[in-house]
C-alpha cells in the first residue's frame, strides 16, 4: 500500500510540475511575463524549498529545491528525468 501511495504522489508531484512548466511557458510566450521574472519566480520557490529543508531537515524540500535548481540553470526537468 505504501508503495502505491509513493506512486501516486510522484505522480502528482509530476504533473503539477509540468502544469507549472506549461504555464509559464505560456506566460512568456504570450509576453506577459518575461525570463527575468520567471527567473525570479523560479528563484523565490527555490529558496522557500532550501530554507524549509534547512529549517526541518526535510529531504522532499531539499529534492523540490534541487528541481527547481535544474529549470533555474535551463534544463527542462520534466525531459529529464
Amino acid at each position: 500500500m505504501k508503495n502505491e501511495s509513493s506512486e501516486i504522489e510522484r505522480a502528482s508531484g509530476l504533473a503539477a510540475l509540468s502544469i507549472c512548466e506549461s504555464l509559464l511557458t505560456s506566460l512568456q510566450e504570450l509576453r506577459i511575463i518575461g525570463e527575468q521574472e520567471i527567473a525570479g519566480i523560479l528563484k523565490d520557490a527555490s529558496a522557500a524549498h532550501h530554507q524549509a529543508s534547512a529549517a526541518d531537515n526535510s529531504t522532499a524540500h531539499r529534492d523540490a529545491a534541487a528541481v527547481i535548481d535544474r529549470l533555474i540553470i535551463g534544463k527542462n526537468s520534466i525531459r529529464h528525468l
